[in-house]
């Protein structure tokens, strides 16, 4: 496994592409109602990057992929496409971002309680969020990559939740995924193997949490990925830089 390390330049590309993403994901946390249609909240988010931040949001056509924001509705964890589905009161609405400035690459996400939601999905929202935080805050410099995986394991499962199956983090730089794949449970081997964490790696942790199974089930439109039990689920995902020692989330504003 080649996992690419970054320069300091090119810390300072990737900081304005995550920046991009985190000004947008603000812009649609306020955007986004009740009664809107995913197709209306993606084209916002398309059009505030290309018109606002004059930049490109990068999951368009990625791999096949049809916009420019991953919208996933309640059930859809990942990868949602944005259809003519409107928003309810008590929905969780997933909104994942990627934008591309000068050949770096940002990406984010962010879990949204659409109105008055119940007190299970405000918990998997909670979960989703504070696992992100709470693991980033606990990288050093020689972790490995296996004990990272560890701990995002330990906080999901501490709110009684269970982590996705089949589906990781990744590395981010000059392309939208590099290595290494970074899973949020751990399966084989010890927690001593594997890669480290070294300076001038950047890479993107994103919780996604399932409230009983975590067996993924990938439905008709070929994208989006939802629990075997069909109850709703969150994601959470910041990408973050480590340099000198320390760690930077540079997925904010």
């Amino acid at each position: 496994m080649s996992i690419p390390l970054k320069k300091l330049a090119d810390l300072e590309k990737l900081r304005v592409a995550n920046r991009y993403v985190a000004l947008t994901l603000e812009y649609l946390r306020d955007f986004s109602k009740v009664g809107m249609t995913l197709k209306e909240i993606n084209q916002a988010g398309e059009d505030f990057i290309f018109n606002e931040l004059k930049a490109r949001p990068s999951f368009k056509g990625l791999y096949g992929f049809p916009a420019g924001v991953c919208t996933s509705l309640n059930e859809v964890i990942i990868h949602g496409i944005p259809t003519e589905t409107k928003v309810k009161e008590g929905d969780i609405l997933g909104l994942d971002i990627g934008v591309e400035y000068e050949g770096w690459y940002g990406d984010a996400a962010i879990s949204l309680g659409m109105g008055k939601v119940s007190e299970t999905n405000e918990k998997l929202i909670e979960c989703a969020k504070n696992t992100l935080l709470n693991s980033i805050s606990e990288i050093e410099v020689g972790m490995r990559f296996k004990e990272l995986s560890a701990i995002l394991e330990k906080h999901i499962r501490s709110y009684g939740f269970v982590p996705l199956k089949n589906f990781c983090g990744h590395g981010i730089g000059q392309k939208p995924h590099e290595e290494p794949e970074i899973p949020n449970y751990v399966e084989h081997g010890s927690l001593k193997s594997g890669p480290k964490i070294k300076n001038g790696m950047v890479f993107c942790l994103e919780p996604m949490i399932c409230q009983e199974n975590q067996i993924p089930k990938i439905l008709d439109d070929k994208w989006s990925v939802v629990s075997e039990d069909g109850l709703f689920g969150s994601h959470y995902e910041h990408t973050v830089a480590v340099f000198d020692n320390k760690v930077e989330i540079l997925s904010v504003v």
